[in-house]
Formats: C-alpha cells, sequence, structure tokens
C-alpha cells in the first residue's frame, strides 16, 4: 500500500487539495504522460552484452556416410517386448515404479511445474484484504494538540481491500513465465533421459546376467571335458600308457575349471545384487531373479534422416534445447529490468477510530492511481545481471551443440560396433567348428594311444578360448543393440521443440531466427 499512497499523494485527493472529481481524469492523465517520459528515461544504455556462441544445425555436423539412411524405424516406448522375455519386461516396468532416483526426477518435474504456476501469478492482478484493531494512546502534544484526541486512549479500526496489478507494458512477466515454462519442458525431458537411461541400465544389466550364465555353461561344459580327460588318463595307467602324472595333470586341470565355474558364479550373484539395487529392493530381491532367455536380434536399419530427426528423439537432446530456450526468455527478463515497471493499485475499504462507526457510510475509504519503479542508479547491477544472463546462455548453446555431437558420436559408434560384432561372429564361427574338430582328434588319437595328453590340453584350450569368445561377442552384440536403442531415444518423441510454432520473443528476434543465432543484444 506504500506505492498506492504515494500515487495518491501524487494525485491529490480533492478533499486535500482542493480539485473537484471533473478534474480528477485530467490529473491522471498528467500522471500517465509523466509516467510515459519516465519509461522513456528509462530506457537505459545496456552496454555491450551479447553472446558468442550459435545453435549448430544437424546439417553442419557430417554424418551421410557414417549413418546413412536405410529406411529402418525408430524404436518404440515398448523396445522392451522384442526380446520376449516376460522377466525383462516386468523388471524394467518394476524399476521405473520403485527405483529412487528416478523418483528424484519425476519430483523435480512435479516442482518445476508447480514453479511455472508461481510465475505464471504475476501475469494476473493480487488481490488482498487487510482488517486491522489498533489500541493506542495519542500525544497530547503531537499532530492532536488542542483536539479531544490528545492525550486520550483510542481504538482504530480498518477493513480494506486491495487490489495490485503489474501492467508489464515490457513483457517482462511473460518472458519469466516462458523461461519457467522452458525449464519445466526441459525437466520433464530430463526425467524422460533418466528413464531412459534406467530401463536401458536394467536391460544391459539383465542382458550381462544372461552372458554370464552362458559362460558358466561354458565352465561347466569344461569341467565335463576334463573329468572325461581324467578318466581317459586313468584307463591309459590301467593299460601301461600313461603314469601317475598324466593322471595328476588332469585332476589339477578339473580343479582349476571348478575355480573358473566359480568364479563365473560370484558375477552373476553380482550381476543379482546390482539389478536389486536398480529395482530400489534390497539384495534379497535378486535371488528370485532366474535365468534370462533373451531372444536374439537382427541388426536393425538405421531410420532415414536420422541426424534431423534425432534431434526430437533424444530426450537429453530435447532437454538442451529448452535450456537454450529458457536462458534467451532469461536474457528477455534482464533486459526488461532496464525500464520502469508500471502498475494499477486500487482499494476499498472503511476506517473508524470509533470501532461502532466502521460500519457507517461515512467511514468509507477509497482510491485508485498508477504506482512508477524506475531504475535509474543501481551501481552496474543491472548491466552485470545481463551479461551474466547472456553468458548463462552461452553456457547453454554450448551444452546443447555438445550434446548434439555427443548424440551422433553415441549412434556411430554403436551402429559401428554392431556391424564390426556381426563380421566377428561369421569368422568366429568357423573358428569354433575347427577347433572342435582339432580337439575331436586329438581326443581320439589320445585314447587310441597315438597322441599325448598335452595335445590334448593344447587343442581342448583352443577349443574354451572359442567357446569364451563366442559367448562375449554374442553377449556384447545385444548388449551394443540396447545400447543403439538408447543412442535412438528409446521410443521417446518431443511433443514440443522450441522453433516449431509462433512463441512470444524478444524484440529484434524471431522464435524461428533464436534456433540460428543468438538474441539480440541491443
Amino acid at each position: 500500500m506504500n506505492a498506492l499512497n504515494s500515487a495518491s499523494q501524487a494525485l491529490g485527493p480533492s478533499r486535500r487539495t482542493g480539485y473537484t472529481r471533473a478534474q480528477w481524469p485530467a490529473r491522471l492523465g498528467v500522471a500517465l504522460s509523466a509516467i510515459a517520459l519516465a519509461a522513456l528515461a528509462g530506457c537505459a544504455n545496456l552496454g555491450n552484452s551479447h553472446s558468442t556462441q550459435t545453435l549448430t544445425q544437424p546439417g553442419q555436423l557430417a554424418s551421410a556416410q557414417t549413418l546413412p539412411s536405410q529406411g529402418g524405424q525408430w524404436p518404440t516406448m515398448n523396445w522392451v517386448d522384442q526380446f520376449n522375455d516376460p522377466q525383462l519386461h516386468a523388471l524394467v516396468d518394476e524399476a521405473i515404479k520403485d527405483n529412487p532416483n528416478l523418483q528424484v526426477a519425476f519430483a523435480r518435474v512435479r516442482a518445476s511445474r508447480a514453479m511455472a504456476d508461481v510465475v505464471r501469478g504475476n501475469l494476473y492482478p493480487s488481490v488482498g484484504l487487510d482488517a486491522e484493531m489498533t489500541r493506542q494512546r495519542l500525544s497530547s502534544y503531537d499532530l492532536f494538540e488542542g483536539t479531544p484526541l490528545g492525550g486520550n486512549w483510542f481504538t482504530e479500526s480498518k477493513i480494506q481491500l486491495g487490489v495490485s496489478y503489474d501492467l508489464d507494458f515490457w513483457g517482462k512477466n511473460r518472458s519469466a513465465l516462458e523461461a519457467a515454462l522452458s525449464d519445466d519442458k526441459a525437466i520433464e525431458a530430463e526425467s524422460q533421459a533418466a528413464r531412459l537411461m534406467l530401463s536401458t541400465t536394467v536391460a544391459r544389466t539383465y542382458a550381462k546376467l544372461a552372458a554370464l550364465y552362458a559362460q558358466r555353461d561354458v565352465a561347466q561344459r569344461a569341467i565335463d571335458q576334463r573329468k572325461d580327460l581324467t578318466n581317459l588318463a586313468s584307463q591309459r595307467v590301467r593299460a601301461g600308457l600313461d603314469t601317475q602324472v598324466e593322471t595328476t595333470q588332469a585332476r589339477a586341470n578339473v580343479a582349476a575349471a571348478q575355480t573358473e565355474l566359480e568364479q563365473v558364479d560370484e558375477q552373476i550373484a553380482l550381476a543379482r545384487n546390482q539389478l536389486a539395487a536398480l529395482l530400489g529392493k534390497g539384495p534379497d530381491r535378486g535371488l528370485s531373479i532366474t535365468r534370462p532367455t533373451l531372444l536374439a536380434q537382427s541388426t536393425p536399419k538405421l531410420p532415414n534422416n536420422l541426424t534431423i530427426d534425432l534431434i526430437g528423439r533424444r530426450p537429453d537432446l530435447v532437454a538442451a534445447r529448452w535450456r537454450v530456450e529458457a536462458a534467451s526468455k532469461d536474457i528477455d527478463v534482464a533486459k526488461a529490468e532496464f525500464l520502469p515497471d508500471i502498475s494499477l493499485t486500487a482499494f476499498l475499504g472503511v476506517a473508524s477510530i470509533l470501532p461502532e462507526n466502521l460500519l457507517l457510510g461515512n467511514s468509507r475509504q477509497l482510491g485508485i492511481g498508477p504506482a512508477l519503479k524506475l531504475p535509474i542508479f543501481q551501481g552496474g547491477k543491472l548491466r552485470a545481471n545481463l551479461r551474466g544472463k547472456y553468458a548463462n546462455y552461452d553456457a547453454a548453446v554450448a551444452s546443447y551443440n555438445q550434446t548434439l555431437t555427443e548424440a551422433l558420436h553415441d549412434t556411430a559408434d554403436q551402429i559401428t560396433a554392431l556391424h564390426s560384432i556381426d563380421t566377428q561372429i561369421a569368422i568366429q564361427r568357423t573358428a569354433l567348428t575347427e577347433a572342435e574338430r582339432s580337439y575331436s582328434l586329438a581326443r581320439t588319437r589320445y585314447g587310441a594311444g597315438l597322441g599325448t595328453q598335452l595335445t590334448v590340453l593344447n587343442a581342448e584350450t583352443t577349443v574354451l578360448q572359442q567357446r569364451k569368445l563366442a559367448t562375449d561377442l554374442q553377449a556384447r552384440r545385444l548388449d551394443v543393440q540396447m545400447a543403439l536403442i538408447k543412442a535412438l531415444g528409446g521410443g521417446y518423441t518431443a511433443e514440443e521443440l522450441p522453433g516449431a510454432k509462433p512463441t512470444h520473443s524478444a524484440p529484434d528476434t524471431t522464435t524461428g531466427e533464436a534456433a540460428q543465432q543468438a538474441p539480440s543484444h541491443s
């Protein structure tokens, strides 16, 4: 109400200055003219603040050869189903529901939306009710000297309804709202990025568990083979073809294979513990996770226009782009700080020194008038604030550019690795077939007394290496496929991107241009 009182004094109520009600509109026009002149005077020099960064466009990053258009499909939100493992689907759903880190991300979304609603409230009038009752003794020698009130106690009562409305001539409140909404969209996209990260991490950990079980099969097969070799060595000892040295060596090899099996079992237990933690549960939850039954997938084809469409498909890119938009609107707010704030205030109520007169007609009071707040000297604070907002904008642009580069890098790495793994698998299958044949021949010759145990062991070592390599390649292929799904956004599609449709923007800047150039610094 201080601003209102000041405005009332400036306008000069008729009961104090002698002006009639007919003169009041003219005096209001004079006041508004003065405000207009003050507004022009408030258009202070913004200094040399400007942006140094430019948004990178997809076409500026050459990728057509590495990431060619192949007519493929983008991942869908239910990409987990393609692996045909109900347990994996259930684990991903459980993680999304119960993972604490993801719940933090979702809570941040709710908080950002509430903050946007707070900022939106600045666009509307503010209405408040003030009711007071004060018991006080007036001085006998102050303003009330010689009056019946001097030196006496009295009770002052007041009930007053006040309205205040920021006219927002320069769009500061609207820009602040757009900045808050952009922040909200960025946080929403970040929550989806966290969701995608969690779901793919669960899937990749689950795939690792599947690979460990496959390695366990290899280790168990190695034990069986070495036990068979031990029995064969015992038969040769009884036949006088070998000594106890070979038998002892064979038993030692069995023990070594059993050690490797135990190591794999340890890794399986650790993977289960990791999955339980991702689900937001205790380690006992991992004990109920059974062996995965993941279905192998064919190598996907890349979608058309990948480089361009990726911007709206990766949540981290969408979040980074909205951060740029929010920073741009913050610049608009900082520019508006140089201009006067003009608001309109009004009040209506009753006031009386005697409580019994509070509701009488003569106790009413009312007022209306503009209020002006003009920054004249702030010690460079406003210019420093504007420079800081431009710096934040540059940081947001640089972060977006880096995120775009990393997104293309990530996608290129996964598709390159996937094609290489496919080639390696084809070559490795031939190597495994030949190694199995060599081991079979060596064992047959050893059983017939035509070969040595050392030859069999060497052949067996080669077979085991190839089996482990086959398992590792299949596991890596599955992991890279899941990483590619993540690199392509995991089925996420942005509902809206900055520049997709006209929105309020700063002077000298259009929404379409904002995607290619920095905000104006004029």
